[in-house]
Formats: structure tokens, C-alpha cells, sequence
């Protein structure tokens, strides 16, 4: 069972983003097959706040969606979740003329067949909101952690300048920040996501992932190539460790460092397991085996296991252990989101217990 500190819970959660529709045509088919659609919402700064407010965290969600229908059942969901979302803004045609909730469509794979995500999200409301007129200050006010991802600043170059307006303003307040790069080529090129990524880095306390980032071996010679550069897929202890040091040695701002590896056995059947950098040592999780029911979400819930983790003062070990766990049970939930509400649960299947509970 993970060790857990014991004293009451004061964090306050925010985490910053865009919510989308989600269609997905049922029982495995293919877009072309599709004759209808299961509607569902996520988003990967939605999928982790939904997470820790299931967990009891007090979560809250701020995006713009269009003030319709659409953008109204998309919060509607969020909160029936016991995600707050009060700093929501439903924008007009005129603040976001295409006033459209962004979408994708995913085919859901089996077996040797991968799934598959089309994006339609161009000019979705928050791509198109001017939030000179916010006030961020006021915004994260109170906020004991803020969680941002590299999704958000691919959107737009207006939610490039809010992101990097948040983490000033985040760190100024001596918030803790959590960032997870979460790389989507349909949104930017990788150079363009290394750039921007590594501005964040100065900011950041807790970080997920270790890509894209630069991390050059000379600051002097980019042609010397990336510590990165050469890291296999699936790296051993000690290369893990050398990559999590050269990051710590370059920005000791963070305080913790965490990445999932996935073993792909086929498009059912996966395993995970992860690093993380913490204190002084890396840490290294056990290994889960799993069918997958739905695979989108499963870094969300790694993101959200960590620091729901973190939060409760788990031991490091604990704390590793809890978020893979929390990304290999999402995998069985269908939806973008981990709608455990028991960290119990999770903490069974951290310890490899799979006793039915009566």
C-alpha cells in the first residue's frame, strides 16, 4: 500500500487548455465503415483536471468554447465531474467569429490495427479568443498548482503569449508548475515545439516527459547534436538517468522529472512503465501488462496520477508506482478521461492486487 503523509489536503488545482468533441464510431470501426458516432469530450488539460477532481482535488478548468450548445455540454460534462468551472469563457461570434468547438475523430484499434486521430480543430474558439482582455493575475489567484501542456501554445500564437504570460505569473506567485510537452505534429513542427518548449523550461517544477526540449550537448555548438539524440524508445535505467542529470544540471529549477515508456505488442495489448527523477535519484516503476480497451488519455492519467501523488506526499517509489498505475486503468475506461473516483483502486493495481472488492 503507498505511504501517504498524513494531514489535510490544501492544494487548489488549475490546469489551462482546450476541450473538444470527440467522435468515435463504435465497435472498433473505421471512419469509412461509420455509420454513426459515440459523442464524447476531452482534452488533455480537461483529461486531468476531470482526473484529480475524481480523486477529490479541488480542480478547476479555464478554456474558451463557444457560447452554444456544443461549448455548453462540453462544460456540462467538466462539471459533472466536480471540475469548477466558473473562469470559463463562452465567447460570442464576434470575440471568436468561427465560434466553433474544436473536434477529432478517432478510430479505435485492434489488434495488429493501431488507433488512429483525424484532427478538426482549426479556428476553435480558444484559437481565435483575445486574451489581452483576460486578467491572469486574478485568474490564478489562490492557486496552490498550475498544469499546462505544449498542446495549448501549438494552437495559436495568441496562446503561445497567455502560456508564457501564465507561467510568469504562476511563478511569481510561487505556484507550483507542472508541464507536460505532449508533442502534436498535426499542430507544429518539431523544431517549433522544441523552441517554444524550451522557453518554458525555467518555469517549470515538475515536468512530464522529456521531449521537446532542447537539450544541446554544447549551448555554444548545436552541431554537436542533443543529449537526447540517439536515446532509444525504450531506455535502460542508466540512460534515463544520465538524460534526467543533464536536465537537473541545466535548469535546477525542477524538482521532478517523470516519463512513461509504452511497449507496444500489438494495438490490444500494451505495457508501461516509468522514470522519474526525484530528491536527488531516479526511480524506476514496475512494469503493468494490460488490454486496452481506450487508449487516448493514458498520458493525461499518468500526468494526473503523479501529481495527485506528489499532492498526498506518496514515497517516491509510491509515487511513480501510482501514476503508471493510474495510466494502465485508464486504458480500460473508455473516454478520454480516468473517471476513477478511488484511489484505492489505483493503489491495488499499483501493488498487483486483483482481488475482486466486496
Amino acid at each position: 500500500m503507498a505511504a501517504q503523509k498524513t494531514g489535510q489536503n490544501t492544494h487548489k488545482f488549475i490546469t489551462i487548455g482546450e476541450i473538444m468533441l470527440r467522435l468515435t464510431p463504435p465497435n472498433y470501426e473505421k471512419i469509412r465503415m461509420a455509420s454513426s458516432f459515440e459523442a464524447s469530450y476531452g482534452g488533455s488539460e480537461a483529461n486531468i483536471a476531470l482526473a484529480l477532481a475524481n480523486l477529490g482535488i479541488d480542480s478547476t478548468f479555464f478554456t474558451v468554447v463557444p457560447n452554444n450548445s456544443l461549448g455548453k455540454s462540453a462544460v456540462r460534462m467538466l462539471r459533472s465531474n466536480d471540475v469548477h468551472c466558473a473562469p470559463v469563457i463562452f465567447s460570442t461570434p464576434e470575440e471568436t467569429p468561427a465560434h466553433r468547438l474544436g473536434c477529432y475523430y478517432l478510430e479505435t484499434g485492434y489488434g495488429i490495427r493501431a488507433s488512429k486521430v483525424t484532427y478538426d480543430r482549426k479556428h476553435s474558439a480558444i484559437t481565435e479568443y483575445d486574451f489581452r482582455c483576460c486578467d491572469f493575475e486574478k485568474l490564478l489567484e489562490g492557486y496552490t498548482w498550475l498544469h499546462l501542456s505544449g498542446i495549448t501554445p501549438a494552437l495559436s500564437p495568441n496562446c503561445r503569449e497567455m502560456i508564457l504570460s501564465c507561467l510568469e505569473i504562476a511563478r511569481k506567485k510561487g505556484i507550483t508548475i507542472s508541464f507536460d510537452g505532449n508533442f502534436r505534429s498535426t499542430l507544429w513542427t518539431w523544431e517549433e515545439a522544441r523552441d517554444f518548449c524550451t522557453k518554458c523550461l525555467p518555469y517549470v517544477d515538475v515536468l512530464m516527459g522529456i521531449e521537446p526540449y532542447h537539450l544541446w550537448k554544447d549551448e555554444k555548438n548545436h552541431s554537436l547534436g542533443d543529449v537526447k539524440d540517439g536515446l532509444p524508445l525504450q531506455p535502460d535505467f542508466e540512460q534515463q538517468d544520465h538524460v534526467f542529470r543533464e536536465f537537473i544540471r541545466r535548469y535546477p529549477n525542477l524538482k521532478c522529472i517523470a516519463r512513461h515508456v509504452r511497449y507496444a505488442h500489438n494495438g490490444s495489448e500494451n505495457s508501461l512503465k516509468a522514470y522519474m527523477w526525484y530528491q536527488g535519484r531516479t526511480y524506476e516503476s514496475r512494469l503493468f501488462t494490460f488490454l486496452i480497451l481506450d487508449r487516448v488519455g493514458g498520458g493525461d492519467a499518468f500526468a494526473s496520477g503523479l501529481i495527485y501523488a506528489m499532492m498526498k506526499q506518496y514515497d517516491p517509489v509510491d509515487m511513480i508506482n501510482f501514476a503508471v498505475a493510474s495510466s494502465a486503468i485508464k486504458h480500460t475506461i473508455h473516454g478520454d478521461g480516468n473517471i476513477t473516483d478511488d484511489a484505492s483502486a489505483i493503489r491495488s493495481l499499483m501493488d498487483m492486487n486483483y482481488d475482486i472488492k466486496r
